[in-house]
This record gives C-alpha cells, structure tokens and sequence, in this order.
C-alpha cells in the first residue's frame, strides 16, 4: 500500500482503518532504555524500530513504536538504565497484543535486539494464544544474525555498525556522540561466572549484574562525523541484508497458514486451551 509512514503511531485513524481493510500485519519492536558504552541507552530500542520499519515495508504492514521499558537484565547497575521486571513487562506486552487483535491485527509479530527479551517475549507468544487461539510470533533479532547472516559481519565494528546504521534510518544520527573513550577489549567482570551462564539461553540461567559500566559495551572508536557517517552506511547495508534474507513476505504467509492449521486443530481437539478458552469468550 502507499503510506506516509508505516510506524502506526505517525498515522491517521483513517489511514489505519483503511489499511485494516486489506491487510492485518503488524510489527511490534520490544526495546530497553540501558547503559551502552559510548551510545544512546535506547540503542536497543532504535535498532529494534530500524529493522521494524524494514520489515512492515517487506510484508506490507504496520509497526508499532514507542515500547522502550522493558527488562534490562546485568545492565541494572548503570544508573542510567531503566528496570522493569520480567512479569510486568510479559502483562504489558500482552495487554497491547490483545489491545491489537481488537484492533483488527491478526498478523502479529514482536521483535527485539536485546538479548534477554525473549523471556518477556516467548512466554506472552504462548499464552496469547493459549488464551485466544490466534498464533503470534516472535523473532529473536540476535538469533537471526547469529544463524543466517554470519557471515556479513567481518569485525565487531560491523556488528556495532548496526546501532549507528539504525539510528540514521530513523534520523538520529547526531544523537551517537563522537567517542574513542569507550573502545576496550576487556572481558567482562562477570566472565569468571560464564559457566553459570551457559547453563541457559541468553540471561535466563542466573540473575546477575555487571559489575563494570564498561561490560555493556564496548564502542568502536568514532572520532569524527565521517567516520560515524561509514559506520552508519554500513549498518543500513547490514540491516537491509538481514531483512531480505529473512523473507518476510514468506514469513506472513506462514503465520496465515499456521492460523488455519490451528483451527482445524482446535475444532478436532476442543479441549486444548486455545479453543476452550475461545469458547468462553477469551480475549
């Protein structure tokens, strides 16, 4: 369709509704607002909104801004992050994914960049549709580069890329401040406890808090607005690569097909959760 803009929040009431009439495809960016090194504490957040705007363009849908409180996880430490517990991040998010279904928005798809929100993210994907039988998803932005893009990043500066690379698609470009002071190759405070942590995926195993400002991250060395400039350009490139090879016209017309499955399998099983709620009027 031919929008202004495909973030919801930017758009006219009308302008949804007329798009509600063709299409129901919705992209949820879950950020944080957390200590990052030399970069803004809503780098997580912004990368999260990048990557939505490509992916709402891609499968033709809408995305949702503006959800940057979530759980941090070790960055508590940094007064700068804000903290939100894991149980009232899951009530939130799914009070606005049911907020989106009243909405008319079938095709919902939550993403992040940071690591622990999968622990927000998959528990209220599985009870959402427990509690109305319409399968939601979630993408794990990390776990996709890690499995199908390896092979784009060739330094960490590429991986750090993504962050500037993200903030000049959405025009905040000058919010990254120039900065050599936070390049390290340090390990973490905490690395002595990794065998702890590699018990779980991703900070679920333990909970923990850096004892450093400087374990979350390290910053590349961006000395002057031309060098954060080829970062930026290099990001844009990553981000859209990652995007394409996701195949997110494949990725709606899944949830369309697992949305029919599901319902020839809650009329042969009307016991299981999803239909036994449905029939008495869940969300």
């Amino acid at each position: 369709m031919d929008l202004r803009t495909r973030f919801l929040p930017k758009l006219l009431n009308s302008e949804v509704e007329t798009y509600l009439e063709k299409n129901d495809i919705i992209i949820v960016p879950v950020g944080t607002v957390e200590m990052h090194g030399g970069l803004p504490l809503d780098s997580e957040t912004v990368i999260s909104e990048a990557f939505a705007m490509k992916m709402a363009e891609a499968a033709d849908g809408l995305a949702l801004s503006g959800l940057p409180y979530f759980y941090a996880g070790a960055t508590a430490s940094g007064r700068g992050t804000v903290q939100v517990s894991v149980r009232q991040g899951i009530d939130y998010l799914g009070a606005i994914a049911g907020s989106l279904l009243r909405q008319g928005f079938k095709r919902q798809i939550y993403i992040s960049f940071h690591g622990p929100a999968h622990m927000t993210c998959s528990p209220m994907v599985r009870d959402f549709f427990d509690e109305t039988g319409v399968p939601i998803l979630y993408i794990d932005l990390t776990m996709q580069m890690m499995r199908d893009a390896k092979d784009l990043f060739k330094t960490m500066d590429s991986f750090h890329a993504i962050t500037l690379g993200a903030y000049d698609m959405l025009n905040r470009l000058e919010d990254v401040p120039l900065t050599t002071e936070y390049y390290h190759n340090e390990p973490q405070s905490v690395a002595c406890f990794q065998n702890l942590f590699d018990k779980a995926y991703q900070s679920g195993s333990t909970g923990y808090c850096f004892g450093k400002p400087e374990d979350h991250m390290s910053t590349p060395q961006i000395p002057t607005a031309a060098r954060r400039q080829e970062l930026a350009d290099e990001g844009r490139m990553l981000i859209s690569e990652i995007v394409k090879r996701m195949d997110m016209p494949k990725i709606a017309a899944d949830l369309r097909e697992l949305e029919h499955f599901e319902e020839e399998v809650m009329e042969r099983y009307p016991w299981v959760p999803a239909a036994y709620n449905r029939s008495r009027g869940g969300r």
